[in-house]
Protein backbone atom coordinates (compact mmCIF):
# COMPACT_ATOMS: atom_id res chain seq x y z
CA UNK A 1 0.00 0.00 0.00
CA UNK A 2 1.47 3.28 -0.51
CA UNK A 3 2.07 5.56 1.83
CA UNK A 4 -0.11 8.77 2.16
CA UNK A 5 0.96 12.30 2.14
CA UNK A 6 2.65 13.16 5.38
CA UNK A 7 0.28 14.49 8.73
CA UNK A 8 2.65 17.28 9.60
CA UNK A 9 2.69 19.87 7.24
CA UNK A 10 -0.78 19.00 6.11
CA UNK A 11 -2.56 21.41 8.31
CA UNK A 12 0.35 22.57 10.48
CA UNK A 13 2.08 21.36 13.65
CA UNK A 14 0.19 23.13 16.23
CA UNK A 15 -2.13 20.81 16.82
CA UNK A 16 0.86 17.77 17.53
CA UNK A 17 2.16 20.39 20.06
CA UNK A 18 -1.69 21.28 21.76
CA UNK A 19 -1.92 24.48 20.92
CA UNK A 20 -5.68 24.39 19.05
CA UNK A 21 -6.96 27.31 16.67
CA UNK A 22 -10.28 28.10 17.97
CA UNK A 23 -12.58 29.27 15.39
CA UNK A 24 -13.95 32.99 15.37
CA UNK A 25 -17.48 34.04 15.43
CA UNK A 26 -19.26 32.91 12.83
CA UNK A 27 -22.70 32.38 13.79
CA UNK A 28 -25.43 33.51 11.36
CA UNK A 29 -27.53 36.43 12.51
CA UNK A 30 -30.08 38.38 10.63
CA UNK A 31 -30.08 41.90 10.77
CA UNK A 32 -32.88 43.81 12.31
CA UNK A 33 -34.12 45.57 9.14
CA UNK A 34 -34.49 41.26 7.58
CA UNK A 35 -35.86 39.91 10.80
CA UNK A 36 -38.45 43.02 11.23
CA UNK A 37 -39.57 42.11 8.24
CA UNK A 38 -39.63 38.27 8.18
CA UNK A 39 -41.47 38.15 11.28
CA UNK A 40 -44.33 40.44 9.77
CA UNK A 41 -44.24 37.99 6.37
CA UNK A 42 -44.12 34.55 8.35
CA UNK A 43 -44.88 35.23 12.13
CA UNK A 44 -42.76 34.26 15.20
CA UNK A 45 -41.59 31.94 16.68
CA UNK A 46 -39.55 31.88 13.42
CA UNK A 47 -36.66 29.38 12.34
CA UNK A 48 -34.22 31.11 9.77
CA UNK A 49 -31.55 29.04 8.65
CA UNK A 50 -28.32 30.23 6.60
CA UNK A 51 -27.49 27.86 3.42
CA UNK A 52 -24.28 29.02 2.62
CA UNK A 53 -23.43 28.56 5.80
CA UNK A 54 -24.15 25.06 5.98
CA UNK A 55 -22.44 24.43 2.55
CA UNK A 56 -18.61 26.20 3.89
CA UNK A 57 -19.52 23.49 6.75
CA UNK A 58 -19.60 20.52 4.40
CA UNK A 59 -16.61 22.11 2.24
CA UNK A 60 -14.79 22.17 5.42
CA UNK A 61 -15.23 18.99 6.47
CA UNK A 62 -14.81 17.06 3.03
CA UNK A 63 -11.79 19.49 2.41
CA UNK A 64 -10.35 18.47 6.02
CA UNK A 65 -10.85 14.77 5.25
CA UNK A 66 -9.64 14.94 1.68
CA UNK A 67 -5.91 16.26 2.87
CA UNK A 68 -5.72 13.25 5.05
CA UNK A 69 -6.95 9.78 3.37
CA UNK A 70 -8.35 9.29 -0.41
CA UNK A 71 -11.11 7.41 0.64
CA UNK A 72 -13.57 9.56 2.77
CA UNK A 73 -17.14 10.54 3.87
CA UNK A 74 -19.39 13.32 5.54
CA UNK A 75 -22.51 12.34 6.05
CA UNK A 76 -25.24 15.20 7.78
CA UNK A 77 -26.83 13.81 10.73
CA UNK A 78 -30.45 14.58 9.68
CA UNK A 79 -31.87 14.36 13.27
CA UNK A 80 -30.13 17.57 13.89
CA UNK A 81 -32.16 19.16 11.23
CA UNK A 82 -34.65 16.85 8.87
CA UNK A 83 -36.24 19.82 7.07
CA UNK A 84 -36.76 18.50 3.52
CA UNK A 85 -34.97 21.85 2.40
CA UNK A 86 -32.08 21.46 4.39
CA UNK A 87 -31.25 17.89 3.56
CA UNK A 88 -31.33 18.80 0.09
CA UNK A 89 -28.96 21.27 0.98
CA UNK A 90 -26.54 19.17 2.41
CA UNK A 91 -27.03 16.25 -0.26
CA UNK A 92 -26.35 18.92 -3.04
CA UNK A 93 -23.54 20.07 -1.24
CA UNK A 94 -21.45 16.51 -1.65
CA UNK A 95 -22.84 14.83 1.59
CA UNK A 96 -24.47 11.85 2.02
CA UNK A 97 -27.47 11.56 4.61
CA UNK A 98 -27.61 9.57 8.41
CA UNK A 99 -31.13 8.49 9.40
CA UNK A 100 -32.59 7.29 12.30
CA UNK A 101 -35.74 6.20 11.24
CA UNK A 102 -38.12 5.40 8.60
CA UNK A 103 -39.51 9.20 8.87
CA UNK A 104 -35.69 10.50 8.33
CA UNK A 105 -35.65 8.24 5.82
CA UNK A 106 -38.79 9.34 4.14
CA UNK A 107 -37.64 12.98 4.27
CA UNK A 108 -34.23 12.29 2.84
CA UNK A 109 -36.30 10.68 -0.21
CA UNK A 110 -38.56 13.27 -0.51
CA UNK A 111 -35.85 15.67 -0.33
CA UNK A 112 -34.27 13.63 -3.76
CA UNK A 113 -31.55 12.25 -1.51
CA UNK A 114 -31.41 8.62 -3.46
CA UNK A 115 -31.49 6.09 -1.16
CA UNK A 116 -28.20 4.93 -1.84
CA UNK A 117 -26.88 8.25 -0.19
CA UNK A 118 -27.94 7.42 3.41
CA UNK A 119 -27.40 5.53 5.91
CA UNK A 120 -30.00 3.99 8.34
CA UNK A 121 -28.99 4.11 12.35
CA UNK A 122 -30.78 2.94 15.28
CA UNK A 123 -30.80 1.24 18.30
CA UNK A 124 -34.41 -0.41 18.28
CA UNK A 125 -35.59 -0.46 14.40
CA UNK A 126 -38.73 -2.31 13.81
CA UNK A 127 -38.46 -5.49 10.98
CA UNK A 128 -41.03 -3.35 8.91
CA UNK A 129 -38.70 -0.24 9.45
CA UNK A 130 -35.32 -2.57 8.45
CA UNK A 131 -37.97 -4.08 5.33
CA UNK A 132 -38.49 -0.46 3.84
CA UNK A 133 -34.63 0.64 4.10
CA UNK A 134 -32.92 -2.44 2.16
CA UNK A 135 -35.74 -1.71 -0.77
CA UNK A 136 -35.37 1.16 -1.17
CA UNK A 137 -31.91 0.27 -1.18
CA UNK A 138 -30.18 2.56 1.60
CA UNK A 139 -26.03 2.53 1.57
CA UNK A 140 -25.19 1.48 5.28
CA UNK A 141 -27.21 -0.66 7.66
CA UNK A 142 -25.53 0.23 11.59
CA UNK A 143 -26.64 -3.33 13.18
CA UNK A 144 -27.45 -2.13 17.05
CA UNK A 145 -27.55 -6.01 18.43
CA UNK A 146 -27.62 -9.41 17.94
CA UNK A 147 -31.81 -9.62 17.35
CA UNK A 148 -31.58 -7.00 14.68
CA UNK A 149 -28.74 -9.26 12.97
CA UNK A 150 -31.23 -11.68 13.19
CA UNK A 151 -34.35 -10.01 11.46
CA UNK A 152 -32.21 -8.97 8.42
CA UNK A 153 -31.30 -12.28 8.02
CA UNK A 154 -35.57 -12.91 7.22
CA UNK A 155 -34.97 -10.41 4.62
CA UNK A 156 -34.08 -10.46 1.07
CA UNK A 157 -30.53 -9.48 0.21
CA UNK A 158 -29.91 -6.51 -1.74
CA UNK A 159 -27.13 -4.17 -2.24
CA UNK A 160 -26.98 -2.18 1.06
CA UNK A 161 -23.93 -3.00 3.37
CA UNK A 162 -24.01 -3.88 7.29
CA UNK A 163 -22.18 -1.83 9.64
CA UNK A 164 -21.75 -2.72 13.77
CA UNK A 165 -22.61 0.16 15.46
CA UNK A 166 -19.98 -0.19 18.82
CA UNK A 167 -19.08 1.26 22.26
CA UNK A 168 -15.53 2.08 22.45
CA UNK A 169 -16.04 2.51 26.21
CA UNK A 170 -14.65 6.20 26.49
CA UNK A 171 -16.55 8.84 28.56
CA UNK A 172 -16.31 12.37 26.71
CA UNK A 173 -16.72 15.44 28.51
CA UNK A 174 -20.54 16.93 27.86
CA UNK A 175 -23.70 16.34 29.08
CA UNK A 176 -24.77 13.03 30.49
CA UNK A 177 -27.70 12.86 28.33
CA UNK A 178 -25.95 13.47 24.82
CA UNK A 179 -23.19 10.80 25.72
CA UNK A 180 -23.27 8.07 24.02
CA UNK A 181 -19.71 5.85 24.06
CA UNK A 182 -19.28 5.11 27.56
CA UNK A 183 -19.46 1.30 28.36
CA UNK A 184 -22.48 2.05 30.03
CA UNK A 185 -24.75 3.27 27.09
CA UNK A 186 -28.09 1.52 25.16
CA UNK A 187 -25.99 1.94 21.79
CA UNK A 188 -24.04 -0.93 20.08
CA UNK A 189 -21.96 -3.40 21.04
CA UNK A 190 -18.82 -2.94 23.56
CA UNK A 191 -16.09 -3.64 22.25
CA UNK A 192 -14.18 -4.00 25.61
CA UNK A 193 -15.96 -6.81 26.54
CA UNK A 194 -16.02 -8.46 23.42
CA UNK A 195 -20.18 -7.88 22.93
CA UNK A 196 -18.46 -6.98 18.97
CA UNK A 197 -16.78 -9.56 18.23
CA UNK A 198 -19.51 -11.97 19.10
CA UNK A 199 -21.82 -9.99 17.02
CA UNK A 200 -19.46 -10.46 14.27
CA UNK A 201 -19.09 -13.88 14.69
CA UNK A 202 -23.12 -13.80 14.75
CA UNK A 203 -23.28 -12.52 11.16
CA UNK A 204 -21.31 -14.29 9.68
CA UNK A 205 -23.30 -17.37 11.03
CA UNK A 206 -26.13 -16.06 9.09
CA UNK A 207 -24.56 -15.09 6.14
CA UNK A 208 -24.36 -11.21 6.44
CA UNK A 209 -21.16 -9.90 5.90
CA UNK A 210 -20.04 -7.04 8.20
CA UNK A 211 -17.75 -4.82 6.15
CA UNK A 212 -16.82 -2.14 8.73
CA UNK A 213 -17.60 -0.81 12.29
CA UNK A 214 -19.28 2.68 13.12
CA UNK A 215 -19.17 4.48 16.60
CA UNK A 216 -20.46 7.89 17.74
CA UNK A 217 -19.31 8.94 21.36
CA UNK A 218 -21.22 12.10 21.97
CA UNK A 219 -22.02 15.57 21.55
CA UNK A 220 -21.25 19.00 22.03
CA UNK A 221 -17.63 18.16 22.47
CA UNK A 222 -15.32 20.92 23.21
CA UNK A 223 -12.27 18.80 23.96
CA UNK A 224 -12.09 16.14 21.39
CA UNK A 225 -10.11 13.99 23.74
CA UNK A 226 -12.60 11.16 23.97
CA UNK A 227 -13.27 11.00 20.32
CA UNK A 228 -9.80 10.84 19.48
CA UNK A 229 -9.09 7.71 21.65
CA UNK A 230 -11.87 5.83 20.25
CA UNK A 231 -10.95 6.50 17.00
CA UNK A 232 -7.58 4.81 17.64
CA UNK A 233 -9.43 1.89 19.59
CA UNK A 234 -11.52 1.58 16.23
CA UNK A 235 -8.41 1.49 13.73
CA UNK A 236 -6.98 -1.23 16.55
CA UNK A 237 -10.47 -3.36 16.67
CA UNK A 238 -10.28 -3.27 13.24
CA UNK A 239 -6.99 -4.84 12.78
CA UNK A 240 -7.50 -7.40 15.13
CA UNK A 241 -10.74 -9.11 14.04
CA UNK A 242 -8.94 -8.78 10.65
CA UNK A 243 -6.06 -10.37 11.32
CA UNK A 244 -8.05 -12.99 14.10
CA UNK A 245 -10.90 -13.65 11.72
CA UNK A 246 -9.77 -13.07 8.29
CA UNK A 247 -12.05 -10.08 7.49
CA UNK A 248 -11.80 -7.55 5.00
CA UNK A 249 -13.54 -4.31 6.31
CA UNK A 250 -13.81 -1.53 3.96
CA UNK A 251 -15.82 1.26 6.21
CA UNK A 252 -15.20 2.95 9.42
CA UNK A 253 -16.59 5.61 10.39
CA UNK A 254 -16.25 7.87 13.84
CA UNK A 255 -19.67 9.36 13.96
CA UNK A 256 -19.65 13.45 14.66
CA UNK A 257 -19.79 15.45 18.28
CA UNK A 258 -17.48 18.46 17.64
CA UNK A 259 -18.88 21.36 19.32
CA UNK A 260 -20.75 24.15 18.67
CA UNK A 261 -20.01 28.38 19.80
CA UNK A 262 -23.79 28.63 21.60
CA UNK A 263 -22.63 31.63 24.43
CA UNK A 264 -20.06 34.13 23.42
CA UNK A 265 -17.79 32.68 25.74
CA UNK A 266 -17.41 29.07 23.94
CA UNK A 267 -14.39 28.27 22.19
CA UNK A 268 -14.76 25.31 19.88
CA UNK A 269 -12.01 24.10 17.91
CA UNK A 270 -12.05 24.28 14.39
CA UNK A 271 -13.24 21.88 12.16
CA UNK A 272 -9.68 21.35 10.39
CA UNK A 273 -8.36 20.43 13.70
CA UNK A 274 -10.87 18.25 14.70
CA UNK A 275 -10.06 16.43 11.83
CA UNK A 276 -6.60 16.55 11.86
CA UNK A 277 -6.62 15.14 15.57
CA UNK A 278 -9.12 12.26 14.75
CA UNK A 279 -6.98 11.02 11.96
CA UNK A 280 -3.43 11.35 13.32
CA UNK A 281 -4.50 8.61 16.16
CA UNK A 282 -6.82 6.30 13.42
CA UNK A 283 -4.30 6.85 10.94
CA UNK A 284 -1.12 5.53 11.81
CA UNK A 285 -2.89 2.17 12.79
CA UNK A 286 -4.73 1.99 9.56
CA UNK A 287 -1.08 1.82 7.83
CA UNK A 288 0.20 -0.36 9.77
CA UNK A 289 -2.37 -2.84 9.25
CA UNK A 290 -2.30 -2.24 5.73
CA UNK A 291 -5.62 -1.25 5.68
CA UNK A 292 -7.72 1.66 3.75
CA UNK A 293 -11.31 1.49 4.55
CA UNK A 294 -13.31 4.15 3.55
CA UNK A 295 -13.32 6.79 6.66
CA UNK A 296 -16.79 8.62 7.73
CA UNK A 297 -18.04 11.19 9.42
CA UNK A 298 -21.18 12.16 10.41
CA UNK A 299 -21.63 15.49 11.91
CA UNK A 300 -24.89 17.43 12.63
CA UNK A 301 -24.68 20.36 15.27
CA UNK A 302 -21.54 20.98 14.10
CA UNK A 303 -22.78 21.42 10.67
CA UNK A 304 -26.23 23.51 10.76
CA UNK A 305 -26.60 24.54 14.45
CA UNK A 306 -24.58 28.07 13.90
CA UNK A 307 -26.39 28.14 10.72
CA UNK A 308 -29.90 29.01 12.11
CA UNK A 309 -31.45 31.67 14.38
CA UNK A 310 -34.85 31.58 15.96
CA UNK A 311 -36.97 35.14 16.37
CA UNK A 312 -39.29 35.48 19.03
CA UNK A 313 -42.00 38.59 19.99
CA UNK A 314 -41.76 40.00 23.40
CA UNK A 315 -45.02 39.82 25.41
CA UNK A 316 -45.30 40.56 29.46
CA UNK A 317 -42.62 42.16 30.64
CA UNK A 318 -43.00 41.30 34.48
CA UNK A 319 -40.58 42.15 37.27
CA UNK A 320 -40.24 39.79 40.37
CA UNK A 321 -38.60 40.76 43.11
CA UNK A 322 -35.22 41.35 41.63
CA UNK A 323 -35.90 39.66 39.17
CA UNK A 324 -37.20 40.50 35.23
CA UNK A 325 -39.33 38.29 33.58
CA UNK A 326 -39.36 38.38 29.48
CA UNK A 327 -41.93 36.49 28.14
CA UNK A 328 -41.75 35.39 24.58
CA UNK A 329 -44.48 33.97 21.91
CA UNK A 330 -42.31 30.68 22.23
CA UNK A 331 -40.77 28.43 24.45
CA UNK A 332 -40.54 24.34 25.35
CA UNK A 333 -42.39 23.50 21.96
CA UNK A 334 -40.49 25.14 19.80
CA UNK A 335 -37.27 24.68 21.29
CA UNK A 336 -37.10 21.82 24.40
CA UNK A 337 -33.00 21.91 24.99
CA UNK A 338 -32.95 23.87 27.99
CA UNK A 339 -35.82 21.90 29.93
CA UNK A 340 -34.05 18.47 29.07
CA UNK A 341 -30.67 19.58 29.54
CA UNK A 342 -29.74 23.43 31.07
CA UNK A 343 -28.91 24.50 27.30
CA UNK A 344 -27.55 28.15 26.79
CA UNK A 345 -28.00 30.10 24.26
CA UNK A 346 -27.17 33.43 23.02
CA UNK A 347 -29.56 35.96 22.90
CA UNK A 348 -29.66 39.56 21.55
CA UNK A 349 -32.36 42.34 21.57
CA UNK A 350 -32.76 43.17 17.83
CA UNK A 351 -34.44 46.44 18.74
CA UNK A 352 -31.58 47.91 20.13
CA UNK A 353 -32.94 51.05 17.98
CA UNK A 354 -36.32 52.72 18.11
CA UNK A 355 -38.29 51.47 14.94
CA UNK A 356 -40.80 53.78 12.86
CA UNK A 357 -43.09 53.24 10.26
CA UNK A 358 -42.12 56.07 7.51
CA UNK A 359 -45.46 57.60 5.80
CA UNK A 360 -43.34 58.44 2.58
CA UNK A 361 -43.57 54.68 1.16
CA UNK A 362 -45.21 51.22 1.79
CA UNK A 363 -43.06 49.31 4.24
CA UNK A 364 -40.53 51.49 4.77
CA UNK A 365 -38.86 52.06 7.93
CA UNK A 366 -36.34 54.29 9.44
CA UNK A 367 -35.12 54.63 13.08
CA UNK A 368 -33.05 56.16 15.99
CA UNK A 369 -30.43 54.47 17.90
CA UNK A 370 -31.56 54.20 21.08
CA UNK A 371 -28.23 53.92 23.99
CA UNK A 372 -29.16 50.94 26.71
CA UNK A 373 -27.56 50.96 30.33
CA UNK A 374 -28.18 47.07 30.70
CA UNK A 375 -29.87 44.79 32.32
CA UNK A 376 -30.46 41.14 33.17
CA UNK A 377 -33.59 39.30 32.10
CA UNK A 378 -35.20 35.99 32.71
CA UNK A 379 -36.48 34.74 29.24
CA UNK A 380 -39.83 32.80 30.02
CA UNK A 381 -41.92 30.96 27.32
CA UNK A 382 -45.37 30.76 27.10
CA UNK A 383 -46.33 27.06 28.40
CA UNK A 384 -48.13 25.85 31.55
CA UNK A 385 -44.85 24.93 33.06
CA UNK A 386 -41.87 27.10 34.38
CA UNK A 387 -40.54 26.82 30.80
CA UNK A 388 -37.43 28.93 31.51
CA UNK A 389 -36.10 29.20 28.20
CA UNK A 390 -32.48 31.64 28.67
CA UNK A 391 -31.96 32.70 32.58
CA UNK A 392 -30.05 35.48 33.71
CA UNK A 393 -28.97 36.61 30.27
CA UNK A 394 -27.49 40.13 29.16
CA UNK A 395 -29.44 42.33 26.96
CA UNK A 396 -28.65 46.10 26.26
CA UNK A 397 -31.82 47.29 28.52
CA UNK A 398 -35.50 45.75 29.56
CA UNK A 399 -37.03 45.04 26.26
CA UNK A 400 -40.58 46.25 25.32
CA UNK A 401 -43.30 44.42 24.56
CA UNK A 402 -43.65 43.93 20.46
CA UNK A 403 -39.89 43.68 20.30
CA UNK A 404 -38.20 40.94 18.74
CA UNK A 405 -34.91 38.56 20.57
CA UNK A 406 -32.48 36.56 18.30
CA UNK A 407 -31.49 33.50 19.14
CA UNK A 408 -28.24 32.34 17.61
CA UNK A 409 -27.32 28.78 16.77
CA UNK A 410 -30.78 27.38 17.16
CA UNK A 411 -30.23 25.61 13.16
CA UNK A 412 -30.24 21.75 15.28
CA UNK A 413 -31.96 20.24 17.47
CA UNK A 414 -34.64 22.90 17.53
CA UNK A 415 -37.18 22.66 14.87
CA UNK A 416 -36.56 18.85 14.67
CA UNK A 417 -37.47 18.45 18.24
CA UNK A 418 -40.49 20.70 18.26
CA UNK A 419 -43.48 19.79 19.50
CA UNK A 420 -47.26 21.32 19.63
CA UNK A 421 -47.33 20.87 23.47
CA UNK A 422 -50.34 22.89 24.76
CA UNK A 423 -51.52 22.40 20.92
CA UNK A 424 -49.59 25.46 20.20
CA UNK A 425 -48.78 24.93 16.21
CA UNK A 426 -44.78 24.59 15.34
CA UNK A 427 -43.09 27.60 13.75
CA UNK A 428 -42.20 27.71 10.05
CA UNK A 429 -38.74 27.77 8.73
CA UNK A 430 -37.06 30.61 6.16
CA UNK A 431 -33.91 29.68 4.41
CA UNK A 432 -31.57 32.58 3.53
CA UNK A 433 -30.05 31.40 0.33
CA UNK A 434 -26.67 31.93 -1.00
CA UNK A 435 -27.68 34.73 -3.40
CA UNK A 436 -29.27 36.58 -0.02
CA UNK A 437 -32.84 36.18 -1.01
CA UNK A 438 -35.50 34.53 1.77
CA UNK A 439 -37.28 31.46 0.79
CA UNK A 440 -40.25 29.79 2.82
CA UNK A 441 -39.32 25.96 3.14
CA UNK A 442 -41.40 25.03 6.43
CA UNK A 443 -44.52 26.94 6.49
CA UNK A 444 -46.58 27.84 9.60
CA UNK A 445 -48.73 24.70 10.87
CA UNK A 446 -52.36 25.03 10.66
CA UNK A 447 -54.65 24.06 13.33
CA UNK A 448 -56.65 22.10 10.89
CA UNK A 449 -52.93 20.13 10.02
CA UNK A 450 -52.57 19.84 13.79
CA UNK A 451 -56.32 18.02 14.37
CA UNK A 452 -56.23 16.27 11.41
CA UNK A 453 -55.27 12.78 13.65
CA UNK A 454 -58.50 13.16 15.78
CA UNK A 455 -61.37 11.22 15.61
CA UNK A 456 -64.29 11.42 18.12
CA UNK A 457 -66.23 7.73 18.07
CA UNK A 458 -69.88 7.50 17.34
CA UNK A 459 -71.86 7.69 20.15
CA UNK A 460 -69.46 9.31 22.74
Amino acid sequence: MQRKRSLTGLIGTSSLAGTLRRVSDSRFRLTAEDAYALSTEFGTPLYVIDEGGLCERIRRYRGALAALWPRYEVSFASKANSTVAALKVAHDAGATIDVASRGELEAALRAGVPASHCHLHGNNKSLDELRFALEQGVSHVMIDHLGEIDMIATLPQCATKFVLRVAPGVDPKTHAKISTGQADTKFGFNLANGAAEEALLHARKREIEIVGIHCHVGSQLMDGEAQENAAELLGIWLAEMSTKHGVSFDYLNVGGGLGVKYLDSDEPESIEDYVYRIMSRVRPVLEEAGMEPLIGMEPGRSLIAECGVTLYRVGVVKPVGEKTYVAVDGGLADNPRPVMYGAQYQVELLRDSKWEYQTDGPGAMSFTREVGEGAIVTVAGRHCETDTLFPDVELSRIPEPGELLQILTTGAYNSSMASNYNRYQRPATVLRRSNGEFALIQRPETYDEMFAREIIPEGL
